[in-house]
């Protein structure tokens, strides 16, 4: 059996935390080649690179940051031991590693989460924003333990992944006070000349409105594309021009962004998954999420 070499393993991972090698020396009060020779052998009996050079510095490989992540565990359990051992037990968090596709709403990632906070067992979230694409990579790599879409994984993408659906939503046409009382009044043929703010072009939301709006004859103004959905509710909340939301955080938009509802596209949804490497869900709090979505969010 192979064994690896925990010596090495911290020096790598207090690199990795001091973000390079000199401030780990310090940290360590270690020769510099001292360090640089560990990280090599470390790297030999890994077979694979764990830092590439950028500018003067250094960054972790997919590999190294794989690596980074067991060791944080690794050492984590380290300090908890010393901290029993010197009569301060702690409960130690459950984590939880989540990728969110940057087209879902930040209110409904906030949302879908929120229970696994609520759980009795202490679960710390570590959160990150991409593509689905790249977050599926990740999940593949096991460095993600579910990622959140608007998309079901679908035979073209090469990674063995299952989506657990979490519900679809309605959605809503909102407005800032003035521009909404405008509109309201003829719902929805109101909206034809009226400035709109839109999804990106190619997303699953704007693809549903586009049909939507062509379907119904009805000609809104668009004034603005947006990727990020938050920042086109901050331009909705200027009263540049009307957009969507989903139902679903009805409440919470109108709170967030001080606007008003204009009124409901029928037959326009969007639907939201949880995508795992696990047919069947394993981690506490993403059943958590996933069981409070069907039963109250969606509901």
């Amino acid at each position: 059996m192979e064994w690896i070499n925990y010596h090495h393993l911290l020096y790598f991972w207090t690199v990795a935390k001091e973000g390079s090698v000199r401030k780990a020396c310090e940290r360590l009060s270690l020769a510099q080649p001292t360090i640089s020779g560990q990280l090599r052998q470390l790297e030999d009996s890994l077979g694979e690179k764990l830092f590439a050079k950028s500018g003067r510095g250094l960054v972790m490989t997919e590999v190294g940051q794989l690596v980074f992540r067991y060791a944080e565990e690794i050492f984590g359990l380290g300090r908890e031991l010393q901290d029993v051992l010197k009569g301060r037990p702690r409960g130690r968090p459950l984590r939880l590693f989540v990728g969110v596709s940057d087209v879902v709403p930040k209110l409904i990632a906030y949302r879908i989460l929120q229970p696994a906070l609520r759980m009795s067992e202490p679960v710390q979230l570590i959160c990150e924003e991409d593509s689905t694409e790249r977050l599926l990579g990740e999940l593949a790599e096991h460095r993600l333990d579910v990622v959140l879409s608007d998309t079901a994984v679908t035979p073209q993408v090469r990674v063995k992944a299952y989506s657990h659906p979490l519900g679809v939503s309605a959605m809503t046409v909102f407005g800032a006070p003035e521009l909404a009382a405008r509109h309201r009044r003829g719902f929805p043929r109101s909206l034809d000349g009226a400035p709109f703010l839109f999804p990106a072009a190619g997303s699953n939301l704007r693809r549903a409105l586009d049909q939507w709006f062509d379907e119904n004859d009805v000609r809104p103004l668009l004034v603005g594309e947006f990727k990020d959905s938050a920042l086109m509710k901050t331009f909705g909340q200027a009263g540049v021009g009307l957009f969507v939301s989903p139902a679903a955080i009805e409440r919470e938009v109108r709170g967030h962004y001080r606007v008003n509802v204009v009124g409901r596209l029928e037959g326009v949804t969007e639907r939201f998954y949880a995508i795992s490497v696990e047919r069947r869900l394993k981690h506490p709090a993403v059943i958590a999420i996933t069981e409070a979505a069907r039963d109250r969010l969606f509901a």
